[in-house]
């Protein structure tokens, strides 16, 4: 997404960065095909690569310390006050740290502050325990299940509580739009 291109986001025990070509190596490592160039032009995907903030201060190296990805998606044309959010960490090592946690609150943050959005669905396999209970922690509730796709559907509707709810658990992030990032 071309909002996103030059921002970082700093959490606690993360860094988001916009998705770019020197990730694909070690995305593709990971059989993971689906993050294409066209990403960061495209007004109905925004993309944030996870780093693991320690590994990253440590090194400097976005590379090493990549553990994933969070992603919005603008779907509905019609609608575009409604994103899919979606979080996936790769690293099998990394699972288990709340990386996945911090992430999807940063992108959640992201999402309504500089996208405006005001509401957000999660689809989730219906096998993938974690990331449900993940998604209802944070508020979200069950709209529909699809026994083809074997998926669960929550959704959450923006409100100023919830909002300040996700400041609080933020409050130590920062954002940076860093023209080095172009």
């Amino acid at each position: 997404m071309k909002l996103n291109q030059s921002t970082r986001i700093v959490g606690i025990n993360v860094i988001l960065v916009p998705y770019r070509e020197h990730h694909v190596l070690r995305l593709e490592s990971h059989h993971l095909d689906f993050l294409k160039k066209s990403w960061v032009e495209d007004d109905d995907k925004c993309t944030f690569i996870i780093l693991d903030k320690v590994v990253f201060e440590k090194t400097s190296n976005e590379i090493d310390a990549m553990v994933g990805d969070t992603n919005l998606y603008l779907n509905d044309p019609q609608d575009r006050s409604c994103a899919e959010i979606e979080i996936m960490i790769a690293e099998e090592h990394s699972r288990g740290k709340r990386f996945g946690w911090e992430a999807v609150i940063l992108m959640l943050r992201y999402g309504i502050e500089q996208i405006n959005l005001k509401s957000f669905l999660a689809k989730i396999s219906m096998n993938n325990e974690t990331s449900i209970r993940m998604f209802n922690k944070l508020g979200f509730e069950e709209v529909s299940k699809s026994s083809i796709f074997k998926e669960i559907t929550l959704e959450k509707k923006v409100n100023d509580e919830w909002l300040r709810w996700l400041k609080s658990e933020t409050l130590e992030s920062k954002w940076y739009e860093d023209n080095e990032l172009v």
